[in-house]
């Protein structure tokens, strides 16, 4: 399981800014795959630059594409955000759903523009849409807060799935010798004490 099985799908950005900071926000949790689908901005400018500070490796080899079929064609998953739920025959999940998901294979998160989100055309192409929990009165969230939080959740998933045990170097197995010599001296402190 990797992290280069993930990828980051901005879809109709209007802003420059906003896909600077995406990327930014990827770089902050070791994520790499961003993709644009007919971006507003020309892409890349120099506002995405600024704002992707260190992340500009990303914004360089990130992929732009025309339409969305094209850039979910070599996905197996797709993940489709929204601040509300839609009445699709698609599974809704959130952000602890995610434990649940095999990210051996190819999984997209999908983020609409920052004025409408994602239409119901284009959220029929996702397997699930997820629904960040925000205060009911006001579900909005901008799209780098949005994509950061999914970011963060993921990398926390992803080290408790991959973190091997590691065992200290400075400690070594006892032997039976040293096993018996503590015993015993555990007996004799409790003797000691009259717990027996």
């Amino acid at each position: 399981m990797s992290k280069n099985n993930i990828f980051f799908i901005l879809h109709k950005t209007q802003l420059s800014e906003n896909i600077g900071l995406c990327a930014r926000a990827m770089k902050n949790f070791d994520f790499k795959k961003l993709i644009l689908v007919n971006p507003k901005p020309i892409f890349p400018n120099d506002k995405i630059l600024a704002t992707a500070v260190g992340a500009k490796n990303i914004i360089n080899k990130s992929k732009v594409y025309q339409n969305l079929e094209d850039a979910l064609r070599n996905t197996d998953i797709v993940i489709a955000t929204s601040a509300r739920f839609r009445n699709k025959n698609i599974r809704h999940i959130n952000l602890e759903d995610l434990k649940k998901i095999d990210f051996k294979r190819k999984v997209a998160f999908l983020f609409g523009s920052e004025s409408s989100g994602l239409s119901n055309n284009e959220i029929s192409y996702a397997n699930y849409t997820l629904q960040i929990s925000t205060n009911p009165e006001f579900k909005s969230l901008n799209l780098s807060h949005s994509l950061i939080i999914i970011a963060q959740t993921l990398s926390s998933i992803l080290k408790i799935r991959i973190k091997p045990f590691k065992k200290s170097k400075k400690v070594k197995t006892a032997s039976k010798k040293e096993i018996q010599s503590m015993v015993n001296l555990c007996v004799k402190n409790l003797e000691n004490i009259n717990f027996f």
